[in-house]
């Protein structure tokens, strides 16, 4: 089993960047592919971008894509959304998120993984 903690979020403004980490331990953190979703209030948790276990294939939802990246370091135990021209309907509860599996195919639904992080609150300002 891994144990996924994430940390970055915070306030910022329309426009601005902002970088979320997710920390993992307890496995072998280079056999789990990984993903960010997120949760705003009274929506469905939304994929956001997802990493294979080698950073070989990389996946991102419409709503993100040229402006968000994710990034992995096998040898830190990390993962990383790196947010820019951040939007309001940006704002949400930001998770982490891994399942096993050392192959290529990036999964973009929150029901494909297993292992999940507390959340990091991301606040969008006008």
């Amino acid at each position: 089993q891994v144990q996924l903690v994430e940390s970055g979020g915070g306030l910022v403004q329309a426009g601005g960047s902002l970088r979320l980490s997710c920390a993992a331990s307890g496995d072998r953190f280079s056999n789990y592919a990984m993903a960010w979703f997120r949760q705003a209030p009274g929506k469905e948790r939304e994929f956001v971008a997802a990493i294979s276990w080698s950073a070989g294939t990389k996946d991102y939802g419409s709503s993100v894509k040229g402006r968000f990246s994710i990034s992995r370091d096998n040898a830190k135990n990390m993962v990383y959304l790196q947010m820019k021209s951040l939007k309001p309907e940006d704002m949400a509860v930001y998770y982490c998120a891994g399942r096993v599996g050392r192959d290529y195919i990036t999964r973009t639904h929150k029901e494909e993984y297993d292992y999940w992080g507390q959340g990091t609150q991301v606040t969008v300002s006008l």
